[in-house]
């Protein structure tokens, strides 16, 4: 107790520093590198994960001592982007849920919130096309990246799954469970809501053979039963999600660049500009098209790679994609998420 006070203090006065400064109260560059440092020192019986989860809270509630920070997500509470959101900013973060993507991008563009929290991509049903659409005209920077292990519970206030008749989930949640349902379920109808979150309350409204598709926090904020955990098809099902707002963050070394860009109608438009990944020794780790949706036929790529926009060499290879493209914008640099396996 003596030492996370002595810590509080200090934080109190970092604080009134960073607000004298004009600095943000929020730096993942540095909290990335503590979590690093930790990681190299940690020797047990402690695992990394479990230290990261004490270290968040304890980072969490410094901020609180700096300053009030609130982030927007896509809600309603107990979503998985609330959850994503208690992950990475702890709970002793202001979280404000949002009703949709949008909402979160209008709030952190008009400065009204200082962060939020968006779904981009989930390794079952692959990208949020909501999130990517609003990333080609937001001036928002892309702050850092959160991977979620997405756990889907059958939950309702029936006690055994013979008496299910109706199930309440968000349509992605039931692509995630489709075999799930389909052997286990197969009496009952689907009804699709707005979010999984949304499911509980329908399911709690719902007494007599309602039952929802979602997070174990769902239940416990409605009052379920959860009758099965992890019924989700791929045991592996994650999503990941990006945490945007203003301000670019330093070099950690372990680093993520993620760029929009825009081809030539040539042939071997796309092969060029690649190329310059490979001639610079760049990791590229996601490339996706994206249609206009103005422009029948044309699209634009969205791309991932290792390292930070201030590396010599990412550098070096952004200017040589600058000639080869008709549009080039560098969404962010931040410290790679940790992926869940």
């Amino acid at each position: 107790m003596r030492l996370l006070n002595e810590r509080a203090a200090r934080s109190v006065e970092i604080g009134q520093f960073k607000r004298s400064e004009g600095v943000d109260v929020y730096s993942p560059v540095q909290e990335s590198r503590v979590f690093d440092f930790l990681s190299k020192h940690n020797t047990g019986p402690l695992n990394d994960a479990a230290v990261r989860d004490i270290f968040r809270e304890i980072f969490s509630s410094s901020r609180a001592l700096q300053g009030p920070l609130t982030v927007t997500y896509l809600g309603p509470e107990a979503s998985f982007s609330h959850l994503a959101a208690l992950a990475h900013f702890g709970h002793s973060a202001e979280l404000a849920p949002a009703g949709t993507i949008d909402q979160v991008f209008d709030r952190v563009e008009r400065g009204n919130i200082a962060l939020g929290i968006v779904p981009v991509e989930n390794s079952t049903e692959g990208s949020v096309g909501h999130t990517l659409r609003r990333l080609i005209t937001t001036s928002l920077d892309i702050r850092a990246e959160v991977f979620l292990r997405i756990s889907q519970c059958l939950m309702s206030h029936c006690l055994r799954k013979e008496e299910i008749s109706r199930v309440y989930s968000h349509p992605q949640a039931f692509a995630q469970c489709r075999n799930w349902l389909r052997e286990n379920l197969p009496q009952a109808e689907q009804l699709e809501t707005t979010s999984t979150s949304e499911a509980g309350e329908r399911a709690h409204r719902d007494p007599e053979g309602g039952a929802a598709v979602g997070s174990r926090l769902s239940a416990t904020i409605h009052g379920l039963f959860i009758l099965t955990e992890d019924i989700e098809d791929n045991p592996a099902n994650t999503t990941r999600f990006l945490v945007i707002g203003k301000g670019k963050g330093e070099r950690t070394g372990r680093d993520k660049t993620s760029i929009l860009f825009g081809t030539p109608h040539v042939p071997g438009a796309l092969f060029q500009t690649l190329e310059t990944f490979a001639r610079g020794q760049i990791n590229l780790l996601r490339i996706e098209s994206h249609p206009l949706r103005d422009r029948m036929w044309e699209y634009l790529f969205f791309a991932d790679f290792a390292g930070h926009r201030e590396d010599e060499q990412v550098r070096q290879c952004l200017q040589d994609m600058e000639g080869r493209t008709t549009f080039l914008k560098i969404l962010g640099s931040y410290p790679r998420g940790e992926e869940t396996t």
